[in-house]
């Protein structure tokens, strides 16, 4: 992850359908006929065009009911990190940038922008109509303290580095580090309604950064007057955007929101709540589904056989990259190069995908996932997957060499590992399988599985108090860089805390070296590292994954992206 680089296009294609309407003149037809013809004909194209527009306005009473397969961790937007609470943040809060139905950052709460020619000073014109639910106008201030706030090493947020080593922000890797007060920041209220942000070096994708949820305002005096209980209950939370949290509690199984009138764009609002509910059993979700108290719903393994045919169903990407983790610092056996290779070669990954998911996700064998990054070429960073196949493939033969090797080296002749994972239907059924493949191709191997809450899962793998880690990671940005940076040294995502020094360098020079504005070179070379990652098995990829989903035919106009949001909604209707 880092700066500095070219610009990411995200490709879309826009499909137009054009109706045309014929004469009513026909052959043999009285004048008087073809006029009482003329009349239907208007009278039916008029219903029509009715009937289309209140299926685009909805129903301004409905309520959109959606399934989450996880509880919310955070609603504080500087220290969120997963992908359910930055959709239910997105689902209140504006930022200076939103994404359109194709995925490229247009205006929110940023009217316009202004950026200096040297690519080094972006200037926000913040709207004039925006403003929190407790009346108080959205000022520059707002987005100052906030983005201080991502910074503050007494803070501690997991995504600072999204201001530093992504955004370069003047200042921000010195803050982080506790050598410059966060005042020092770069970024500046020049007025009540004005931005200023100042960059160390261009960065060619930042207006995209804009919509991820750390870069989102916070109201300094409602924030401070809540003080630890920020942003913990919809009491201690205030809204910009198109809904208003009205029902919350950590760890809550149902979150509830209700459209904001006072929003700047309440008039394309089209529902008239969003209500979630947290289902983990994915047999559970169905049957809610299916009697109608949802409205969306994943579906995966057995149940993609069932409902595949639905016109419901649909299979959407989501970007995400399930991998597994070795914790290479403190398990012996996991520092063992010949160990990772043998489990790594030991993965059936089609199996996974084909046989127990069952969703559309993807095999996949780079460090990077396919279909989100294109490069100075339009070309997909990861469409060749084989590249690094004499790293990474399906191949018990090698798979028991490697670890025969390892076993010898480690003077021992059984390992027994423990791999921990979210206690959510697909990664249960995922560690299963990666167990039972683990345990029947290797010799001598016990694997132990833990299935815990997500959060607890995370923090102990940031902690370094696991041995497998089973885990995911979606990107927040459209570059390569957003899984590349994890693997830097003290990245707090490097779960294996693995440490490289050419690998370091190499994105170092992808950032603000003297490639990082050469496009193609800068491609070559992140390439470069991510081979260094596969050839050391610093993780062991699994599947990029393809949400199996039933949205109810009446619903509309939610909006999907592999990047940063996977579910927007403020342009749901729902008849």
């Amino acid at each position: 992850m880092k700066n500095k680089v070219l610009s990411i296009m995200l490709a879309s294609v826009m499909v137009v359908s054009l109706i045309g309407c014929g004469s009513s003149a026909v052959s043999g037809v009285s004048q008087e006929d073809a006029q009482t013809e003329e009349t239907q004909e208007a009278q039916t194209e008029k219903k029509e065009e009715e009937t289309a527009a209140a299926e685009s306005a909805g129903d301004a009473n409905a309520e959109l009911n959606v399934m989450l397969e996880t509880p919310v961790e955070s609603l504080d937007p500087q220290q969120a990190t997963d992908g359910t609470s930055f959709e239910v943040i997105a689902d209140y809060t504006d930022g200076l940038m939103q994404m359109d139905a194709d995925g490229q950052a247009v205006n929110a709460l940023a009217e316009s922008v202004d950026v200096s020619d040297d690519g080094l000073t972006y200037t926000f014109h913040i709207r004039q109509d925006a403003n929190w639910s407790n009346g108080e106008p959205v000022t520059a201030a707002d987005f100052v303290f906030a983005w201080q706030r991502a910074v503050d090493p007494e803070i501690a947020s997991e995504y600072s580095y999204m201001l530093s080593d992504i955004g370069q922000i003047v200042n921000a890797q010195d803050i982080i580090d506790g050598n410059k007060d966060k005042s020092e920041l770069g970024v500046t209220a020049v007025d009540e309604k004005t931005l200023e942000v100042k960059l160390n070096v261009p960065v060619s994708y930042f207006l995209s950064l804009m919509y991820f949820p750390t870069f989102y305002p916070v109201n300094q005096a409602f924030c401070e007057s809540c003080g630890d209980t920020f942003a913990t209950s919809p009491e201690t939370t205030l809204s910009n955007g198109a809904f208003v949290l009205d029902e919350y509690q950590p760890a809550a199984t149902t979150i509830h929101l209700t459209k904001n009138e006072n929003y700047y764009n309440a008039a394309n609002t089209k529902l008239a709540g969003l209500s979630y509910q947290v289902i983990q059993d994915s047999q559970q979700a169905l049957m809610s589904y299916q009697n109608g108290d949802l409205d969306t719903t994943l579906v995966n393994g057995e149940q993609v056989d069932q409902v595949k045919d639905d016109p419901a169903f649909r299979a959407i990407g989501a970007g995400y990259l399930w991998y597994i983790s070795p914790n290479m610092k403190d398990v012996e056996a996991l520092a063992n190069l010949n160990v990772r290779m043998a489990i790594t070669m030991a993965l059936n990954r089609e199996a996974i995908t084909t046989d127990v998911l069952k969703d559309g996700s993807a095999p996949t064998y780079t460090a990077v996932p396919m279909d989100f990054a294109a490069g100075p070429d339009g070309s997909d960073f990861s469409a060749d997957q084989v590249k690094y196949a004499y790293a990474c493939r399906f191949d018990a033969e090698a798979a028991v060499d490697f670890w025969n090797k390892g076993l010898e080296e480690l003077g021992v002749s059984e390992l027994t590992l423990t791999m921990i994972h979210d206690a959510d239907d697909a990664p249960i059924k995922v560690a299963q399988v990666v167990k039972e493949q683990l345990e029947t191709t290797l010799p001598g191997i016990t694997v132990e599985l833990q299935q815990m809450p997500k959060k607890e899962r995370v923090q102990r793998m940031q902690e370094g108090e696991f041995e497998l880690g089973l885990t995911r990671w979606g990107p927040d940005y459209a570059d390569p860089m957003t899984y590349l940076g994890m693997w830097i040294t003290n990245n707090s995502n490097n779960y294996g805390f693995w440490s490289n020094e050419k690998y370091d360098s190499i994105i170092a020079e992808c950032t603000t070296g003297e490639i990082a504005m050469d496009a193609t070179a800068r491609w070559a070379a992140l390439y470069d590292a991510e081979q260094i990652v596969m050839e050391d098995a610093v993780i062991f990829p699994l599947y990029t994954q393809c949400n199996a989903e039933l949205i109810s035919t009446n619903v509309s106009g939610i909006e999907f992206h592999p990047v940063a949001l996977n579910r927007v909604y403020k342009n749901a209707s729902k008849n």
